[in-house]
């Protein structure tokens, strides 16, 4: 896309290639972006990272699962900005800028998906895929007001597509509307093996919401009224039995762990400038030993087989997606990493487990929108966009 299209700031400066799509198919009509860091021949790959675009050339091969969107009948507009190498979560990226958060513009966009959801809350495409490690989906989905998903682990193909942690990485996709949302996860998603009702069982984590302030727990209070009437009563549980606090260490130590492992030996040989933040996460990982994976994996183990057994089949979670609406655009540094660390008590629930997520555009707190979320067992996920689908228009009827 060129730049003097681009007043979202929210796509890689490269020339324009051709990328062929069908003449036809399910999302003929549609154009889409791709998160850079998805192949797509003609193009580079950056990863967000100068030093990774100067070492890319120009791909040959379209991931996979960019070609399927475009043997759909869909139109890539352009690769959008992530953060840099998908290890962040403000969406500001120290080299190539921060893209513009169409749904509250003096607000960061949330990353590491950032370009994506700033593009289709802009109105520059009609849905833009992301990634979701840690939260790059459901994060700037709920600070943009997009409909988000993090799939079921595994579910969407991720070849050709730079990993960050690969036993969270996911593939998810963002749209402004419901239906759009429900035309792509046809298409992206495929059918489901284990899918929940137009009335599934309800349950509502306690404990997600018990880590918001009271002025977003009221803020959230309407939209879990309207789920209730359009779907009936929910029952209280606790989602985080083991603490957050474990949660959170349990995603942290192995996240990095991995992401040292895919790109560590890079770092480590050239040495590249790092942005702020994406540095002291990669120092860290480094750092991360053997002792505190290995614990980390005894707890993922236990807690993935009980989270699973907390969501058997038709049954949806209710949690918050994020712990507040998108920071100001001028928060520090160390303010945005400390909102970042919330954020993961909540976002680590769907990381830890494997389990579907999808983030629905449901509210709205000083002035930016905010979202709430539903979770669902392995192999639901397309129900859970149809049912986001459903809640969404009873909320707005």
């Amino acid at each position: 896309m060129l730049l003097d299209a681009d007043p979202a700031r929210a796509f890689m400066p490269y020339p324009a290639a051709v990328v062929p799509h069908a003449a036809s198919g399910p999302l003929s009509g549609l154009t889409f972006a791709a998160k850079d860091l998805f192949d797509v021949a003609g193009y580079p790959t950056s990863a967000g990272s100068p030093h990774m675009l100067a070492m890319s050339g120009i791909k040959t091969r379209t991931a996979p699962t960019v070609q399927k969107l475009l043997d759909a009948g869909a139109r890539l507009v352009g690769k959008t900005i992530t953060d840099e190498l998908a290890f962040s979560m403000s969406g500001k990226n120290a080299h190539f800028g921060t893209p513009v958060n169409g749904g509250a513009p003096g607000r960061i966009p949330g990353g590491s998906s950032s370009g994506s959801a700033a593009a289709v809350s802009n109105g520059l495409c009609d849905f833009a895929l992301g990634t979701d490690t840690g939260g790059s989906v459901r994060a700037p989905a709920s600070h943009c007001g997009l409909f988000g998903i993090r799939p079921t682990h595994g579910r969407v193909s991720l070849e050709l597509c730079h990993d960050l942690a690969p036993s969270f990485d996911t593939c998810g996709y963002f749209t402004r509307d419901g239906d759009t949302f429900m035309r792509v996860g046809e298409v992206l998603l495929g059918i489901d093996d284990n899918p929940v009702s137009p009335q599934p069982k309800l349950l509502l984590a306690k404990d997600a919401f018990g880590l918001l302030s009271p002025d977003v727990r009221e803020t959230l209070a309407p939209a879990i009224k309207g789920i209730e009437a359009l779907l009936g009563a929910y029952e209280n549980v606790t989602a985080a039995t083991e603490g957050f606090t474990a949660l959170y260490w349990t995603m942290r130590y192995i996240q990095s762990r991995e992401a040292w492992g895919v790109d560590g030996p890079m770092i480590e040989r050239y040495h590249p400038p790092l942005g702020p933040g994406v540095a002291d996460r990669f120092e860290f990982s480094r750092g991360v030993t053997d002792a505190q994976v290995t614990e980390a994996q005894v707890i993922r183990s236990a807690f993935r087989a009980r989270f699973n057994a907390l969501l058997p089949r038709d049954t949806v979670l209710i949690l918050p997606t994020m712990p507040d609406v998108a920071p100001l655009l001028s928060e520090s540094d160390e303010a945005l990493n400390d909102y970042r660390n919330n954020a993961l008590n909540l976002l680590c629930l769907s990381v830890l487990s494997g389990l579907p997520q999808v983030s629905i555009p449901l509210a709205s707190r000083l002035g930016a929108p905010f979202g709430l979320s539903i979770m669902g067992p392995a192999g639901s996920d397309l129900s859970l966009v149809a049912l986001a689908k459903r809640i969404a228009a009873a909320a707005k009827a």
